[in-house]
């Protein structure tokens, strides 16, 4: 733990590494930052309209209650089998998708999930703008500007910071939510929503595929936070730490949503922040809720910019080789990436809440593929023996494309559509099923099945051991070592 510490300590402020492997003598942190980093992700306003869509398109509170949990667990395990994945390999997620899709091939889906971060960044930043707007005395629009400049600080300084506001928002997630809590109580017959229960399928899916794909789509990205952290660190801690962050901070979220929906008597909609503030109060109490909910946007806001960031750089590596990123290059990638994810938030602000639903629900298209893949071969075929230096080489071991693993993925696209139910788009499947959208069940477990059984008959040659790059520190110690062999024998 001591060195631990040292090692943080002298760790610079601004985050020198971007996409590159994380040396072991640079590993540090302690595994309840990974739980304090996701919670405070998760405690947030973005989190709490999730909830409540759950009961604005219909649900009632005590099954919404219980689908949104049954989605958090569900998808909550697919997020945190992602983040096991950071100690182990010293990798941003993404780099880790060359093994299935090769090292050309993972574009594929890197270039959907850059899609997939401007999309919330720039929902995230819509009810931010509104926070920050009524906190000021300013137009939305202007409230968003002020949000993106921050995210723009944050995003640039890296991982450090990134964390210590991830511990910094939970706590203060954690006092606003607990008082936000009291006052609902105080002010709404809870017992009398939780009696009235009218079941049905589709309500009831809706809310487990809103909580599943709220946790999913972080998977992408989830071991970019854990990758610092010692090589040695423990699979199954690295787990339940970033798994129950993310869990526990999210259902709470979801559950004063689902109240607050129940009891706004149709208010909700389209005034989402403004209704919660109005919950706690007027004056000093409410400029404090207002600050709150805007600061607990900075850590998940942050962490889409910081994705695609990681992304945007991953792409490039693969078609142009190693790619070292300078702290302006890094500048200009983040300037673009927020910029491009304020636009959409300025067009969009004021459709808000059903484009939303729309955004996430069709997301679980394109990643509930993805991860299925990804886990599988990691957890299944592979068990964690990578190459890491080949995947750097286009004509290493994973080669330019894999047609396996590019196949398969398509594959779970397209087997979702006829199940896809989404303003975007609605299969021929979804009113024989009474309108309930199964997609991201199919998503999950048939292109698993498919790569597991196709994967033990045609993968390419998995390496005997994990293979890390040669560190620095290693090689001089090595040298100096022999040296003094030498001079010894002489």
């Amino acid at each position: 733990m001591a060195v631990n510490n040292e090692r943080a300590g002298s760790t610079p402020l601004i985050e020198r590494r971007s996409i590159d492997y994380i040396p072991e003598a640079e590993r540090h942190g302690r595994l309840f930052s990974q739980f304090t980093l996701w919670m405070g992700a998760n405690l947030q306003i973005t989190a709490i309209v999730t909830g409540a869509l759950a009961v604005v398109l219909g649900g009632d509170v005590f099954w919404s209650l219980i689908g949104l949990l049954i989605g958090q667990l569900l998808g909550g395990g697919v997020m945190a089998l992602h983040a096991a994945q950071g100690p182990k390999l010293g990798l941003p997620q993404m780099i880790s998708s060359r093994v299935q899709f090769g090292v050309y091939g993972a574009a594929i889906p890197i270039v959907l999930v850059c899609l997939m971060y401007l999309g919330f960044t720039a929902t995230g930043t819509v009810l931010s703008g509104q926070a920050l707007g009524q906190l000021f005395g300013v137009s939305d629009s202007v409230g968003i500007l002020i949000f993106a400049s921050v995210i723009v600080l944050v995003t640039v300084l890296g991982y450090r910071v990134i964390h210590w506001i991830g511990r910094v928002a939970s706590v203060i997630g954690v006092i606003a939510f607990v008082f936000l809590f009291w006052r609902l109580m105080s002010q709404t017959d809870v017992g009398a929503l939780l009696q009235i229960r009218h079941f049905s399928w589709s309500s009831f899916l809706l809310a487990v595929s809103l909580a599943a794909s709220w946790q999913i789509a972080f998977g992408p990205y989830v071991a970019d936070y854990s990758r610092y952290l010692p090589s040695a660190t423990s699979s199954v801690k690295t787990f339940f730490a970033a798994g129950a962050g993310s869990v526990i901070g999210a259902q709470v979220a979801m559950i004063l949503g689902v109240f607050a929906a129940a009891s706004a008597n149709g208010q909700f909609a389209g005034h989402e922040v403004a209704y919660i503030v109005g919950l706690g109060g007027t004056g000093a109490t409410a400029a404090l809720l207002y600050f709150s909910i805007a600061f607990g946007k900075v850590t998940i806001s942050t962490l889409n910019s910081y994705g695609s960031f990681m992304c945007i750089a991953t792409i490039i590596s693969g078609f142009k080789g190693h790619l070292t990123v300078t702290r302006m290059q890094r500048l200009v990638f983040v300037l673009f990436i927020v910029g491009a994810a304020t636009l959409i938030a300025l067009l969009g602000q004021h459709s808000f809440l059903g484009a939303f639903k729309s955004f996430i629900l069709f997301l679980l298209a394109f990643f509930t593929p993805w991860s299925a893949i990804n886990l599988v071969d990691y957890y299944c075929i592979t068990r964690e023996r990578y190459d890491v230096p080949a995947l750097a080489d286009p004509n290493g071991r994973y080669g330019r494309w894999n047609l396996l693993g590019i196949s398969v993925y398509v594959f779970g696209v397209l087997v979702q559509l006829p199940f896809i139910s989404t303003k975007f788009y609605t299969g021929p499947l979804v009113a024989a099923l009474g309108d309930v959208d199964i997609s991201w069940i199919i998503g999950l477990v048939l292109p698993a099945a498919v790569y597991y059984f196709c994967a033990n008959k045609w993968h390419s040659a998995v390496p005997d051991r994990l293979i890390l790059p040669v560190e620095q520190n290693s090689t001089q110690q090595a040298k100096t070592s022999g040296a003094g062999r030498a001079a010894a024998q002489a």
